[in-house]
């Protein structure tokens, strides 16, 4: 109630987009929208739409910040998308990996997993180095490392199951790391 229709608006799409995402005529995460659609929803959505809540003003420098977690998340997306080739191109879900292949997924996994821990060094920039401490989040890099090497290398279950919940947790500390560093 504090934030009014914005928040109700964004709350009535998100709502909408999850339905469509595997419901509806044509499943957009069935024709591969899904990536885009995470990205959108789980990166400047959501924090944007936090931060709103709070604020009651939304800033480039928070849209800027909610694309690690959105980059993040995709990565999550990308690796069960590459795990699942086989299965979903059998059911005609037409996710990004399905389309372009198994390189393209992982050079789509390794650009998030940059990209998403690199954003502290852009925002570092951006705001001419105020908020130095966020700059913690990147240490979530040697993780990074460790699961892009996994993901790039093997096309097991046994092995792309565990990176699942590795870039998970990755998200989650960078998230905490993040937000600590942002407000010391």
């Amino acid at each position: 109630m504090r934030a009014g229709w914005p928040i109700l608006a964004i709350g009535l799409l998100s709502v909408l987009c999850g339905y469509l995402y595997t419901g509806g005529p044509l499943p957009l995460g069935y024709v591969g929208l899904g990536d885009v659609l995470v990205l959108i929803f789980f990166g400047p959505v959501a924090v944007g739409g936090t931060y709103y809540v709070q604020a009651l003003e939304i800033t480039p420098t928070v849209l800027i910040a909610g694309l690690a977690p959105g980059l993040l998340s995709v990565a999550i997306l990308t690796v069960n998308n590459l795990r699942d080739m086989r299965s979903d191109a059998k059911a005609g879900k037409r996710t990004l990996a399905v389309r372009f292949g198994q390189t393209f997924a992982r050079r789509e996994y390794v650009f998030c997993m940059l990209a998403g821990i690199g954003m502290p060094v852009v925002l570092f920039y951006v705001r001419h180095g105020e908020h130095p401490y966020a700059l913690l989040a990147v240490l979530t890099l040697p993780i990074g490392r460790t699961a892009i090497i996994n993901v790039c290398t093997s096309n097991a279950p046994s092995v792309l199951n565990p990176m699942l919940g590795r870039t998970a947790q990755l998200l989650l500390l960078y998230s905490i790391l993040f937000s600590v560093g942002w407000n010391l």
